[in-house]
Order: C-alpha cells, then sequence, then structure tokens
C-alpha cells in the first residue's frame, strides 16, 4: 500500500533471506512457530492508519455505551457466568478485513472481534526480527499510541504482574506444549517471566489455587487466562478447578469477557466500517442475496464452524438458531503484491485496557484461497502470519 517500500521489499527479498529470516525468528525462543509466517510484512500508508485509527475509536466507543453494559449481560451461556469479574475486558482484539471503497481508497471492514489475548509476545520478537533482516522496514513501525519495542514490553508486563511476583502469576492454558500458539507462550515467559501451566495441573485448596514447580506448591494470584472454553468441551478434559468457582485469584482477561466481546457483539455495532449481521433466530425471513452472506458459530475459534455457501435448506436444518449468525460477506482488495499474483489481507488491531484502551500493536494474516485459514491456503506462497508497519 506504499507502493515504492512494496517494490523495494520484492526486489530485495529472495528464498534464502526469507529462510535466514525463519531460521533466526525459529530460534530464539523454546519454541519455533507452528503456524506459517509470510515472507513479507505490510506497508500502511498514513491514510490507511487514520482509516483503521477512526473505525477502531468508533468501535470501542459503542462497546463503552450503557447499551451495550445491558446487551451483553445475555452473552454468557447459562450456567458459564465466572465471579468477580472486572469492569471492563483487559484484551481487545479487532479484526478488520482491508477492502476498496468506491475511490479505491483503504475501507477497514469488521471482520470479529474479542475480549482474549492474542499473539501479544510472539508480535514483539516477530516485528523486531523483522526488522533485523529487511532494512526497508527500518525507519517504519509496528505499534500504535507512541509505542516503541521497550514501553509496549513495559506495559505488557505490568499489565500481566500487576504488584505480583512473576512466580505467583501463571499463563493458564490447556495442554501448553501442544498448542499451535505455543511460540507465544515461550515469548511471553521471555518478557514477563509468567510460565505456562496446564488446567489439569492446578491444585485448589478452599479458595486457592496453586501449581506445582520442583515439588513445591506455588500460590496462583494472578491467571494470564488462555483457556479457550469451547476446547475445553470438545476435549472433555479434566481440570484442577472449575471456572465458575469463587476463588482468591485475580484474571487478567476475565474469561466473561470471551463471550461478552466475541461474534454476539457483531449485530450490535453500526457504522461504514460494520457489514450486516444478524442473530439467525432473529430472522422472520433470511436475505434474498444468501450467496452474499457467512454463516458463523458464535463461540467457536480460529475458523472453526465458519460456513460460506450457503442455502436456505442449509439453514432450516440448524436447530440451536441462538447459537449461529449471519455475516455480510466482505470483499477483500487485492492488497499485496506477490511474485504470483496478490494477497488479501485482514489486520487485527490491538488493544491494552488496563485504565483505559489503548491501541498498541497488531497482526496481519493473508490469504490467497477463499478464506484465511490454513486449509485454503495450502502449497501458496506469501500468505500467513506477519505485521503491519507504518
Amino acid at each position: 500500500m506504499i507502493s515504492e517500500l512494496r517494490e523495494e521489499f520484492n526486489n530485495s527479498i529472495s528464498e534464502e533471506k526469507y529462510n535466514n529470516f525463519l531460521t533466526d525468528l525459529n530460534s530464539q525462543l523454546k519454541f519455533p512457530a507452528d503456524f506459517r509466517v509470510s515472507e513479507t510484512p505490510l506497508f500502511l500508508s498514513q491514510e490507511a492508519v487514520k482509516s483503521l485509527e477512526s473505525a477502531c475509536e468508533s468501535i470501542v466507543s459503542q462497546l463503552r455505551t450503557d447499551e451495550y453494559a445491558e446487551y451483553c449481560k445475555k452473552a454468557i451461556p447459562k450456567g458459564l457466568n465466572v465471579p468477580n469479574e472486572d469492569s471492563h475486558p483487559i484484551f481487545l482484539q479487532i479484526d478488520f478485513a482491508l477492502c476498496h471503497d468506491e475511490d479505491g481508497k483503504i475501507l477497514p471492514k469488521l471482520i470479529e472481534l474479542q475480549g482474549f489475548p492474542s499473539l501479544y509476545g510472539f508480535q514483539y520478537y516477530l516485528s523486531k526480527t523483522i526488522k533485523k533482516h529487511f532494512p526497508v522496514t527500518k525507519n517504519l513501525t509496528n505499534y500504535f499510541s507512541g509505542f516503541n519495542d521497550e514501553s509496549y514490553k513495559e506495559l505488557f508486563k505490568d499489565v500481566l504482574l500487576g504488584n505480583s511476583n512473576p512466580e505467583n502469576v501463571i499463563l493458564l492454558e490447556i495442554e501448553p506444549d501442544k498448542q499451535k500458539t505455543r511460540i507465544d507462550f515461550s515469548a511471553t515467559e521471555e518478557m514477563t517471566n509468567v510460565k505456562a501451566v496446564c488446567i489439569s495441573e492446578i491444585v485448589k485448596e478452599g479458595k486457592n489455587l496453586f501449581y506445582k514447580e520442583t515439588g513445591k506448591l506455588i500460590p496462583i494470584e494472578r491467571i494470564y487466562n488462555r483457556v479457550i472454553y469451547d476446547e475445553l468441551t470438545r476435549k472433555n478434559f479434566s481440570t484442577g478447578f472449575n471456572f465458575t468457582d469463587e476463588l482468591d485469584v485475580t484474571w487478567v482477561g476475565h474469561p466473561n469477557w470471551f463471550f461478552k466481546i466475541s461474534k454476539y457483539t457483531l449485530p450490535f455495532l453500526k457504522g461504514k466500517n460494520i457489514p450486516n449481521c444478524f442473530f439467525l433466530n432473529e430472522l422472520n425471513e433470511y436475505p434474498e442475496d444468501l450467496n452474499n452472506y457467512v454463516l458463523k458459530p458464535l463461540f467457536s475459534f480460529a475458523g472453526l464452524g465458519v460456513e460460506i455457501d450457503l442455502t436456505k435448506e442449509r439453514l432450516d436444518a440448524i436447530e440451536n438458531r441462538n447459537n449461529y449468525i449471519l455475516q455480510q460477506k466482505i470483499e477483500y482488495a487485492p492488497l499485496i503484491k506477490t511474485p504470483d499474483g496478490y494477497s488479501k489481507v485482514e489486520i487485527r488491531m490491538m488493544y491494552l485496557w488496563k485504565d483505559e484502551p489503548v491501541l498498541v500493536n497488531n497482526l496481519i494474516r493473508m490469504s490467497k484461497g477463499k478464506m484465511m485459514g490454513v486449509d485454503f491456503n495450502k502449497n501458496k506462497t506469501w500468505v500467513g502470519s506477519s505485521c503491519a508497519f507504518h
């Protein structure tokens, strides 16, 4: 999107340089990246950045209204309300498809949003490694709101630790060493000294939680929660405690926000950056242009269950209709010039919300297939994960 930088990058990249970059990235931490990292970052123009920031501000302002506070109370499924919810999410991600408006300018269109952590640790290492290997990024930044590597790292550490010692703070996950995002867990530990602990290893005594370290029980004061409830249910995984227990811990990323800021939010939001979206059970009749809509289950993750080729018969067959939304399809712009065509881009705008919501970082996903997922981009190049510089 900054054509001069795109040409400079494309003229300088080689398979050897890309492989050297990947080797470096995958050797810095305990784990390598278990997902595809793209050959290139994205170069955002000032105009595109302003458009993205404006879209984010509009959405955040709607999330802070009394109307939304009332609306999202119904998002938490029965029996899953976790005690001691805080007044706002600690983590907020807003995913946009990068599209073109009628004048050919960048128009971000909301895909999804979540009140749940993303790759806050990994993106720190990824952006540093990109800048190390690709000089074209030397005078650019991946951060927002005036942040740089050090101030971003300090804020992230402060959010996770609060006033606790690192040994009393854990990153909670289901079998963390087997997760595709495990490189982010090792990045988080390098940045903050907070270790990943499997939920099955937690010991509960009264309202207190502990984990074992060299034969000792270590008290847990704060939980950086990375457990996705959908996965917990699908795997029928044994746990050392129940989320709905009354516990003497502070949730860093309270579990209720996973439900409250999610696909459930999409029908509430309005604006030029928001595609039409409806709860399936609230539709008396389907849109006439059904081929221009996608079906999404409310609380699945990583694209699971999304259907893009819809028929009336398929929608009629759905039983638990209150757990699905219909969202208008979005026309991605062909943005990144590559050796074999153009890649489409989704950008995740990443917030940390300690006292006020602050836009801090981003990640991008590139695709040449029907959707962003790995299954739609097999055997393709210049696709996968990266970040945007501006």
